[in-house]
């Protein structure tokens, strides 16, 4: 039977950027694989530092972000540590890192920027960001990507996450603990707060757990193979620790399954027609899993555009938010839908004319279907000469002679 591969995020002491990171090198990443990717980046003043370490009899790893002492020194004065989101997103989408370490580490970035914009009231432009642009909080988020693609999880889920007590110094004052983003990023998931009196989780830490889990459940409905543990800051009571498990459940049980989402839709009979293109990718680079335009004729029989989007539950506000401001609309419409997905994996050929990643539908274990990429197709369909039909038959031809597939 097919099985699949499950991360699970034990979060009973909370979770942190750099817990997260000495989590996964503790579950088999190694540490040199993780510098390597995070130089692809080219970013400059600071090294990671990685070791074991104990918190109240257990041993796992601790990854520190070290500042280099001449950037330690001025990072009140320096220029790179009040990076701004368009600051960030230029400096990953110049990086060498593949197109899922990218799109992963700006969904974490987007989730604190959208949160450090609502509480001081400015748009997400405007943020200059005291921790995120800072140096440690990219290495952390990156870094998170990074481990991510390498683990090659089928599906992450995440216990309810442990946020701390009591009053935590910001950068703005003191404020009760969960910190105004970290509660903020937390919204729609299951938290609790102990006895600790202090901040377990931060908004780094949050945003990851938020980005990366599909589901928040105590349950752990799989059969364990590695538990890990990535090394915390504090000393408390409860182990410092954030404990992760690689497990495996059969893949029939997950097929089965229907995924919970939301469907969001508007009819707007008013509206310059160049616009539509515009909004649509807008709702797709935020978080939305599928935008879509529908003609429809609505009354006085007007021809009309119905949009829908369909989401997470966690992004409904955000996706009515961009099409209250970018469109025409008065109101809109919202569903609660439930998915089913076939798994999915990408697999590379080689052609004569260079590679092109093939997508495949895997339902039941076995590979029902296949589809290559397009803009690779096209490429080179382009540099070649071809006709793209034919680009697209003999990157077919390919992967039927390395799988043995008749369809």
């Amino acid at each position: 039977m097919d099985t699949k591969k499950i991360l699970y995020y034990d979060c009973f002491s909370g979770i942190s950027g750099d817990m997260n990171l000495g989590a996964m090198v503790d579950l088999g990443i190694s540490g040199e694989y993780l510098e390597e990717e995070l130089k692809k980046l080219n970013l400059h003043g600071y090294q990671l530092k990685i070791y074991k370490a104990n918190r109240r009899g257990i041993t796992g790893t601790k990854v520190d972000v070290l500042l280099d002492e001449h950037h330690h020194r001025n990072q009140h004065h320096h220029h790179h540590d009040h990076r701004n989101l368009s600051d960030i997103r230029h400096l990953i989408e110049e990086s060498g890192l593949n197109d899922r370490v990218k799109r992963w580490s700006m969904e974490i970035f987007m989730k604190v920027a959208e949160a450090e914009a609502k509480i001081h009231g400015k748009s997400i432009d405007e943020i200059h960001f005291h921790e995120v642009g800072a140096i440690d909080s990219i290495v952390d988020i990156v870094g998170a990507a990074i481990c991510r693609d390498k683990l090659g999880v089928d599906k992450i889920i995440c216990s309810p996450i442990e946020v701390g007590s009591g009053f935590v110094n910001c950068a703005h004052g003191r404020f009760p603990v969960p910190a105004p983003a970290t509660a903020e990023i937390l919204k729609n998931v299951p938290i609790k707060s102990g006895d600790i009196p202090c901040e377990l989780t931060t908004p780094t830490g949050a945003a990851i757990a938020v980005t990366f889990a599909e589901e928040f459940t105590a349950k752990k409905d799989f059969k364990i193979l590695k538990t890990a543990y990535g090394i915390g800051e504090r000393d408390n009571e409860i182990p410092n620790v954030l404990r992760v498990f690689m497990g495996e459940i059969s893949g029939s049980c997950c097929q089965d399954e229907y995924q919970k989402a939301v469907l969001i839709e508007t009819n707007i009979d008013d509206m310059n027609p160049e616009i539509y293109d515009y909004v649509i990718k807008r709702l797709l680079k935020n978080g939305a899993m599928d935008a879509y335009l529908i003609p429809v004729i609505m009354k006085k029989n007007r021809p009309a555009t119905k949009i829908s989007v369909l989401c997470r539950e966690e992004d409904a506000d955000k996706m009515a938010n961009i099409l209250f401001e970018e469109t025409t609309t008065l109101g809109i419409r919202k569903y609660s839908v439930e998915r089913k997905m076939m798994d999915r994996k990408v697999v590379t050929v080689e052609t004569p004319y260079g590679q092109v990643d093939i997508k495949l539908g895997i339902y039941n274990g076995k590979v029902v279907k296949f589809k290559p990429e397009y803009d690779q197709c096209k490429k080179l369909a382009e540099e070649n000469n071809l006709p793209l039909n034919k680009v697209y038959e003999i990157v077919k031809e390919v992967y039927r002679c390395i799988s043995r597939t008749d369809f």
